[in-house]
């Protein structure tokens, strides 16, 4: 993947998932759906980075061939990728949204399971579609 390919993937990536998750978090928590868009909003700038950083040191260490990964891999790179996020994230809801750390730990499980099967589905299918090739061919 290019820089400029992992960048759109990235956005990509966090504007789906934010489309899905903040309506059903205001729901599930009670809480306003603009305070759930600021904490996923700066969680997702984190996540932004952190995907860029992890997904280039894991293409470097397991091949850059995404198309031909199995399940079993692209199980492994989505639970390595959560484990990044949940050592901030917890803090930051927790504080933000003034809860506490258990009722925080009890949200950011639910965001685990739902980012568990929704980055695998989300990356199985960009690598079958390979939206950004397919968007340069448009407009070049």
């Amino acid at each position: 993947m290019t820089r400029n390919e992992r960048i759109f993937h990235a956005v990509l990536f966090e504007l789906m998932a934010l489309a899905i998750i903040v309506p059903a978090a205001a729901l599930i928590t009670g809480k306003g759906s603009s305070d759930l868009a600021l904490v996923g909003i700066g969680l997702s700038l984190y996540t932004v980075v952190w995907n860029y950083i992890y997904n280039l040191y894991f293409d470097k260490w397991f091949g850059s061939n995404r198309a031909d990964r199995s399940l079993a891999m692209r199980l492994g790179h989505t639970v390595g990728f959560e484990g990044g996020l949940i050592f901030i994230s917890i803090p930051v809801i927790a504080w933000f949204l003034e809860i506490t750390f258990l009722r925080a730990l009890m949200l950011e499980a639910g965001f685990l399971v739902f980012f568990l099967f929704y980055a695998t589905g989300f990356n199985w299918l960009y690598d079958k579609v390979q939206p950004f090739g397919k968007m340069r061919k448009l407009l070049v």
